[in-house]
């Protein structure tokens, strides 16, 4: 929406089993995009989604969002030492591969514009230990390291950015999913100088991270969490812990 209001023409796409939900449909309608559905896993899927972007845009696709995840092994209850190995490929397959997959897609077609830029969001559990996080850690881990890895060879080739924002804990369909979710957003709101960085304002970020004022910013996890990541301990966290 923020991308929308700046004046930037979208596409929209996510996975073809969750278009039948209808929610980003009514997004699509607010911001006049088309809806091309696609399986991340899939490279045929994902040479569709750039081919019929590329149409609707008369040109090369000028900056791309990666919002995906999804921890099979989260779903089902397993602990993480207790890992099912098999559901944990395919979570790292969708979680974080499917970046190495649409980057690959677009420099195979030449698809992204000259300095253009690719933003992935994280979260600090690839840096830091949170026991609930289970095996979603280590896919944020892997996507940041694709980023970076990826991030090298596109800009030499291209000038095109790639980054992740590690955003403060936020509600969202694959957040739901962790146990002691809600503890997670209350604990960073008292440790955060800040408080969380909402939905909305890491729209804004992104927004600046696809614009020509971050033209030289890449290979970078960028932190947009109200200083949490840098903080030690806060009054607030002191006093709760002393009640």
């Amino acid at each position: 929406m923020r991308c929308h209001e700046e004046g930037a023409q979208l596409v929209l796409s996510n996975a073809p089993v969750a278009l039948r939900m209808g929610e980003i449909n009514k997004l699509a309608e607010a911001v006049n995009a088309p809806v091309i559905g696609a399986d991340v896993t899939n490279m045929d899927d994902l040479k569709k989604l750039f081919e019929e972007a590329m149409k609707h845009f008369g040109g090369p696709v000028d900056f791309v969002l990666h919002s995906i995840g999804m921890g099979l092994n989260v779903r089902k209850g397993k602990h993480y030492v207790e890992m099912d190995y098999e559901w944990n490929k395919k979570t790292l397959d969708i979680s974080a591969m499917s970046l190495h997959r649409v980057l690959r897609t677009a420099w195979d077609m030449d698809a992204l514009s000259e300095g253009g830029s690719v933003v992935a969001l994280t979260y600090i559990a690839a840096q830091r230990v949170f026991p609930d996080y289970n095996e979603m850690a280590d896919a944020k881990a892997l996507l940041e390291s694709v980023t970076r890895s990826f991030g090298y060879h596109y800009g030499v080739r291209k000038k095109v950015r790639v980054n992740t924002v590690s955003q403060s804990p936020t509600r969202t369909t694959a957040g739901s999913g962790v146990k002691g979710f809600d503890g997670f957003i209350n604990f960073a709101e008292k440790m955060s100088p800040l408080g969380n960085a909402s939905a909305d304002e890491c729209a804004d970020y992104c927004v600046t991270l696809f614009s020509d004022l971050t033209k030289m910013v890449t290979m970078q996890n960028l932190f947009h969490d109200g200083g949490y990541s840098t903080t030690g301990v806060t009054g607030a966290v002191i006093e709760q812990m002393e009640k």
